[in-house]
């Protein structure tokens, strides 16, 4: 009998390997999204900041019983709306408010998130318990439900409502600087800055903080989007700023009664949302797969 031989073809004939997996193009798509989203978010910031003086002369709360319920056309863009409103200029001046309280919430949010953070991690045990058993009763709760109790106890108005999405959001940044502290603690670099004496105080503005808030502020930029959404939601409902103010929730809500008949009052709104919760929430993603990858190396 003949022993059984294996032919291995030559590289040449062999057939070519696939060039990655989901994960890959996923990857490859984030990568070119990227520079797209931080383009829009640059164009967004712009808008917010210059809308008032570069679009038109129209007032966001100016009314015309003549006007009212005008479909999208050249003279409005985005229509009117049942008081006779341009939907585009209180679009682009909703831009600010919506922009700010988005931005407001989240900077607020990853503030006291970092104290609580640091205080769990570098307090001792009690206080490492204490502060993260109640951490953990908050996330237990949805974060729209808890800004909802917030709200309650605080009031409505557009500050409250600020308010009231930071406390709903800082318990998670709050488990992630723990849980960046601790691993920091434990590195080689702070042992070897206990071992030359570096006071405390010192050792921690100068090795912890930075090292433990790199990847918070990565995550804040995804969780941007979180808190738009957020912020529009209270508003629909109400509790936000209150009309004739120009705020992309208020307006959806406003436009909730006029599906049938004025699909474009609440149409525009949304869409407005959506869109700059998904160009951050890419720009976030992008950096944080950027700054994975540079921590890795």
């Amino acid at each position: 009998m003949t022993p059984l031989t294996t032919t291995v073809p030559p590289a040449a004939h062999r057939p070519p390997a696939r060039a990655g997996g989901p994960a890959a193009r996923a990857g490859t798509r984030l990568r070119r999204a990227g520079p797209a989203a931080a383009v829009l978010v640059a164009a967004l910031i712009l808008l917010a900041v210059l809308a008032p003086g570069l679009f038109g002369t129209a007032s966001p709360t100016g009314t015309s019983a003549t006007d009212a319920l005008l479909a999208p056309s050249g003279a409005h863009w985005f229509g009117t709306d049942q008081l006779g409103r341009d939907v585009f200029t209180r679009v682009v001046h909703g831009t600010r408010l919506s922009v700010l309280l988005g931005a407001g919430s989240t900077v607020l949010a990853v503030a006291a998130g970092a104290l609580l953070g640091l205080a769990a991690a570098l307090g001792g045990r009690i206080v490492d318990q204490v502060l993260m058993r109640a951490a953990d009763v908050l996330l237990s709760l949805p974060p729209i439900l808890l800004a909802l109790l917030a709200v309650t106890v605080l009031g409505s108005g557009t500050q409250n409502v600020m308010v009231a999405i930071a406390v709903a959001f800082a318990p998670g940044y709050a488990r992630i600087v723990r849980a960046e502290t601790l691993v920091i603690l434990r590195s080689g670099q702070i042992e070897a800055a206990i071992g030359l004496g570096l006071p405390r105080p010192l050792l921690i503005v100068r090795h912890i903080v930075p090292n433990a808030l790199g990847p918070l502020l990565v995550l804040a930029t995804v969780g941007f989007g979180g808190s738009l959404i957020a912020v529009s939601g209270l508003s629909f409902l109400g509790l936000g700023p209150q009309p004739p103010t120009p705020e992309w929730g208020a307006m959806l809500s406003e436009g909730r009664d006029f599906l049938q008949t004025a699909w474009w009052l609440g149409t525009f709104p949304g869409a407005a949302i959506a869109l700059t919760a998904l160009t951050v929430n890419t720009l976030g993603r992008h950096a944080r797969r950027r700054f994975t990858r540079r921590t890795t190396r």
